[in-house]
Order: C-alpha cells, then structure tokens, then sequence
C-alpha cells in the first residue's frame, strides 16, 4: 500500500510517519516546505513532495504525481486567526484533489462531537472539515478524539506548564465534565488500523478506557511528576477569559492555548464505539491514564529522533520548541552557551539541581524567553540599518 501524509511535521504525523517507515510502507510526505522535513530522520525513507493545501492547484500538483491509494488528512490552521475558513476551504481542495488523482480513501483526525451541545469553534472546525472530506467516488474514515496524552501533544504540554508552575491550581466548575483521553500510541495504531479496506468508510469515536473529569486528568500528571498542588474550587470564570490568562502563563501558543481551553467546556467523552466491531485493541490493551502520564515524562531531559524513540509517548526532538517544560528549555540555553560538554560538566556540579527546581525553573525559563526575544528583535533592529 503506498500512502499519502499530510502534517508529516506535526505531532500525530511524525509519529505515524516514523510508524509506517518502520513496517516498511511506500510513504509519500506532503508539505509546504519539503526542505524542513529533513531534519527527520525518516526523511531519506521517504518521498516529499511540495503541498500548500490552501492552494487547489498545489493539492492536484502533489496528489497528481504521487499515485497513492490512502491519504492521510492531518492539518489544521487552528492558532492562526481565521483558522476556520482556512481548514474548510483546504479540506475541500484536498478533497477534490483527492478525487481527481485516484485516491482511494482518505483518514482524518478530529474531534469528538458531543450529541446535543454548541460546539466550541475549534470542535465546529474540525467537525466542518469531516464533513468537507466526503466527496463522491473516495471513502472516508474520520476517526474523532478528545485530548491526546504524550510529551509534546498541545493538550499534554498546557497541563504540564500549568501543573509545573502553579501551586495552587484553580479549578472552576467547567473543569468537571467528563473527558475520555486517549494516548498517542493508541491514536496512531487507529490511524494505521484504518487504512485498511476492511475498515467500513464511516466516523469512529476512538479513545482510552477511562472516563473522568478533566481536573482529576490533571492531577493524574500532578500524581506523575510528583508535585504537591492544591486544587481549588472556583466560581464559573468564562472559558474565553481563562485561555486569555492560561495563553500568557504558559509558553503555549496564545492562541492555540486560547481555542482549545474554550473547548473544554464541552464533553469529551465517545458517544459511540463501532470502531471495536473493525478494529481489536492493540496487545496489551489500551493505554490508561497513570500509564500514559508515567510514559510521558521519561526521557524529557534528552529527547531522541521520533523513529529512534522507544516510546512515542515520550518526547521527541522534533517536537515544537516551546514543549517538554521548563527544564528542556533551560537545557537547550545552556548548551547553547556552554556547549553541550560544558554544560553536562556544570549539571554535574549541581547547577541543575538548583536551576531545574521549583520555583526557579519557570522564572528563569521566562527570564531566558524574553532575553533571547530582546537579543533577536536588536539583532534583526541592527541588521536592517546595516543594509539600508
């Protein structure tokens, strides 16, 4: 089977990138900057061709040439503004695209859709896109998920920065409904399991074993990394003011903090699991919640290549510069400065064990963010001068 993926450089798509190489697919990578792709190492295992999916003919150009029979659909806008226009319109580019190249199915990956609620923007987004995807003449499977547990997933990272630097973490009453997480690797054996032709064409709700609330998830990673946190009760603050503040707390995105913290006023829990009559549990079960949260932070001070990872839950070095915390960032500064030996040399005389630790980490980190945005905004100030 020779397969098409699209968000090769994003979280879900690296990893199921790195899965299909390892089995030995035919996999050819879409993106808008093919050159950026090579610093994953399945790079050379793979065929990249250019794709701008906001782009209709940049869509025919790559699908055109590429002769596949599935196409992963993993993009998403959301985080830039107008990201909901931006997501339907190129969903239904790479539909048509699709459709006129051949391709036989299309898997995506979106959200959960809760029976009977207003959908949040970004839960209205992904579901418009599933929608988009079906055309005539190709089958679509649209898997729907709630939040993704792993080091480096958007949803984990917001929980680990949050939990990190908070001692006291408020919990407003939207934070009791129900969420149904599901771990990456799990997410990325569905993906892989309905490529297959044996899988009906059809919307799936995939997700972990566990139903509970989202702020009982969040002391799960607080039971992990072994902090003490006071959770406290909070009247009902609007969820549009809480990404605002969350979006300035943290190193997320604002933005993409602020979309998704609004959806959480809906619940995520599946409403349906038809996937189990296809598609059996992978060995050993589904990942539960302790599991995954443990899983997620071995590793986070030296991450590995996502194919050389022993684990996709834990966090790659590809992943986004502003994941895995505190301690990576500061990490990564020192060896900046000091050079990787130098600084291994000044953790063994305890400048870790002092500039790792809360409450310094996260004052320091911040305090390193905004030097290095001054010394990048007179660097760039000095070099236009020197061209004029």
């Amino acid at each position: 089977m020779k397969v098409f993926v699209t968000g090769a450089s994003g979280y879900i798509g690296s990893r199921l990138v790195a899965s299909l190489v390892t089995d030995g697919a035919e996999v050819v990578v879409g993106s808008r900057t093919p050159d950026r792709l090579r610093t994953f190492d399945w790079h050379d295992s793979v065929t990249t061709v250019r794709l701008d999916v906001t782009d209709a003919d940049s869509c025919r150009d790559a699908l055109g040439a590429s002769s596949v029979d599935v196409a992963y659909y993993l993009v998403h806008a959301i985080g830039e503004s107008g990201y909901r226009r931006t997501d339907l319109d190129s969903a239904r580019h790479f539909a048509e695209a699709a459709r006129g190249a051949g391709v036989g199915r299309i898997v995506y990956l979106g959200g959960f859709v809760p029976e009977g609620e207003e959908l949040s923007e970004h839960l209205a987004s992904r579901a418009e896109v599933g929608e988009a995807l079906q055309v005539d003449g190709i089958e679509v499977v649209w898997l729907r998920a709630a939040i993704v547990i792993g080091a480096g997933s958007t949803s984990f990272e917001m929980m680990r920065y949050l939990a990190d630097r908070l001692p006291v973490l408020p919990l407003p009453t939207w934070l009791d409904k129900p969420v149904q997480p599901i771990a990456v690797d799990d997410v990325v054996y569905y993906l892989r399991a309905t490529a297959d032709e044996s899988v009906p064409a059809g919307a799936y709700d995939i997700a972990g074993p566990e139903v509970l609330p989202y702020r009982d998830l969040v002391f799960a990673y607080v039971r992990a990394a072994r902090l003490h946190r006071l959770g406290v009760p909070t009247p009902p603050v609007p969820t549009k003011l809480a990404g605002f503040v969350i979006g300035r707390l943290i190193p997320v995105p604002g933005l993409l903090a602020d979309d998704l913290v609004q959806s959480l006023v809906n619940s995520m829990t599946a409403s349906e699991k038809r996937i189990e009559r296809y598609v059996p549990d992978p060995d050993g079960g589904l990942t539960g919640v302790d599991d995954a949260m443990r899983r997620s932070l071995l590793g986070a001070g030296h991450p590995r290549s996502v194919s050389r990872n022993p684990d996709s839950l834990r966090l790659a070095d590809s992943d986004a510069e502003w994941t895995g915390g505190d301690v990576r960032t500061i990490r990564r500064y020192g060896a900046d400065l000091f050079g990787e030996d130098g600084w291994k040399l000044m953790e063994s005389l305890g400048a870790g064990a002092v500039l790792y630790s809360w409450p310094i980490a996260p004052v320091v980190r911040t305090n390193l963010d905004v030097a290095a945005s001054v010394v990048g905004t007179v660097s760039a100030r000095v070099r236009s001068l020197l061209h004029r």
